[in-house]
């Protein structure tokens, strides 16, 4: 198996981590779905499954780059009413500029990415690729069918995961 080194240097961004640190301290006691690691790696391997049999030709670590950074505002709308795209569209914005010359995405890569972190809670008609892809591996990936908490959640019963789907 191949390290994928621009997704680890993302993970090692000290802007990053500071982020990640804060979120899991702010839902630590949340009874509801969470926001942190084992959330944003299902949203990415759903997402690249997706990816492989719809043939769509994303490169993996663009998958995964959106995967991990697309709940990273999600701290600020807790602390600050701020809905989690768009301060997540800033942060992973500073983040991806951070990064190591070896380790950073193209421009293209970096807009694409931003976009669908900004889309990836509400679909928009013209949604790109990436964002439709990730909006969709993000909503799959929730197990409310398995939540001891389903009933006390206050999304819509159509938003809800009450079955597995192929």
């Amino acid at each position: 198996m191949e390290k994928m080194k621009r997704v680890n240097a993302i993970l090692k961004a000290p802007l990053y981590r500071r982020c990640c640190a804060r979120l899991e301290e702010l839902e630590k006691e949340r009874i509801f779905c969470c926001h942190q690691m084992p959330h944003l790696l299902d949203a990415a391997r759903i997402a690249y499954i997706l990816n492989m049999e719809q043939n769509l030709g994303f490169e993996k670590e663009v998958i995964y780059a959106a995967a991990v950074l697309h709940d990273i505002g999600k701290y600020v709308q807790y602390e600050d009413g701020t809905p989690h795209e768009q301060s997540g569209e800033k942060i992973a914005s500073e983040i991806l500029d951070s990064l190591p010359d070896d380790a950073a995405f193209s421009e293209e890569e970096k807009r694409m990415i931003l976009t669908a972190i900004r889309g990836h809670r509400k679909l928009r008609a013209d949604a790109e690729p990436l964002e439709r892809l990730l909006y969709t591996s993000d909503k799959a990936s929730r197990m409310c069918f398995a939540c001891p908490a389903e009933s006390e959640c206050d999304w819509s019963v159509d938003k809800k995961n009450m079955e597995l789907e192929i």
